[in-house]
């Protein structure tokens, strides 16, 4: 066994953090939940962090390590070791986007609320409940499972770059359980809920595309995934007559305008073209302004955009495709 260097941001109720480090004799195939065990243990009893089942089912050791929501009973020391950028150190901090309770324990309060403002519960309001129960196929079964997997950790909402600039923002880990109830055969509110789901702010429009909670995500829900499938049920069963306001489909019109322009997507115009439909729509440029503040405030507001390197192979491949949608029209 080598020695291992663990620094830990820690925090009183009511104190401001500070780093701790301990230094273990730790083999590298134990995992992290193990380092902590051991050092509250026999270092530091006062060491605070949750942990239940250590199996990587229960979600209750999701943490920041070395700057990335992980379960602690998942990753490896030698792996984290591998992955930092301090040489034989692993840093530990709380998960991001919740307020801190104490050390690594964080409230989980806004996390369960915005879980429940998609109403996360087959609804059968509109339909006889049969004798004995709900049946489906096998195949309309297999679409649940990728949604059904989550464990509720906090990872994907604690790197999520939307819910930290936009209060609102109800998070991935809620649409992923929403994309869920969408998809489910036996519910009988999906029309409600898409309409609830199509919101510019607190909805699936309100998502950045960091691709952060599909990195993260312990258990491979990839909720970024699930958030573009409620698109798409939106999307498809928007009234045709609406289609040239509706801002989600300007959301992905622009979406590929700006892809084939760039690249990659400039964030500086999507928002304008977007929300403020190119400043033809005074209360959504007005309504994004405060957001475009914040980014700035916290450095997250590109000052320049540069095009890909391969911008014109992208625009060559998106204009094929959108001659052979036309011909198959």
């Amino acid at each position: 066994m080598s020695t291992t260097t663990f620094a830990i941001r820690r925090q009183a109720p009511q104190g401001d953090p500070y780093w701790q480090t301990f230094a273990l004799e730790i083999d590298p195939g134990q995992t992290v939940l193990d380092a902590l065990n051991q050092i509250k243990w026999y270092h530091d009893g006062t060491l605070s962090f949750r942990k239940n089942c250590r199996n990587t089912i229960c979600g209750s050791c999701a943490m920041t390590i070395n700057g990335r929501s992980a379960l602690a009973c998942q990753q490896s020391v030698r792996t984290e070791l591998a992955n930092s950028l301090t040489p034989n150190q692993i840093a530990i901090a709380p998960l991001g986007n919740l307020p801190v309770l104490r050390d690594l324990v964080v409230d989980m309060t806004d996390f369960w609320q915005k879980l429940a403002a998609v109403d996360p519960y087959v609804s059968t309001a509109a339909r006889q409940i049969p004798e004995r129960e709900f049946l489906q196929s096998p195949q309309d079964r297999d679409k649940l499972n990728a949604a059904g997997n989550c464990i509720l950790c906090g990872a994907c909402y604690g790197a999520c770059n939307a819910v930290e600039v936009n209060a609102a923002f109800v998070g991935p880990h809620a649409l992923a359980k929403a994309a869920r109830l969408v998809a489910d055969t036996r519910d009988s509110a999906t029309p409600e809920r898409l309409s609830q789901y199509n919101n510019a702010e607190s909805g699936v429009w309100g998502c950045t595309r960091c691709f952060n909670c599909n990195t993260v995500c312990p258990v491979g829900v990839a909720p970024l995934d699930r958030i573009s499938e409620i698109k798409q049920e939106i999307l498809a069963t928007a009234p045709v007559a609406s289609r040239n306001q509706d801002r989600p489909l300007r959301h992905r019109q622009v979406l590929v305008e700006l892809v084939k322009e760039g690249g990659w997507v400039d964030e500086r115009k999507f928002g304008l073209r977007v929300v403020g439909n190119r400043f033809r729509d005074v209360a959504g440029v007005t309504s994004i302004i405060p957001l475009g503040w914040r980014l700035v405030r916290r450095g997250k507001f590109p000052l320049r955009f540069e095009k890909s390197a391969g911008q014109a192979q992208i625009a060559a491949v998106i204009t094929a495709v959108q001659r052979s949608s036309q011909l198959a029209r």
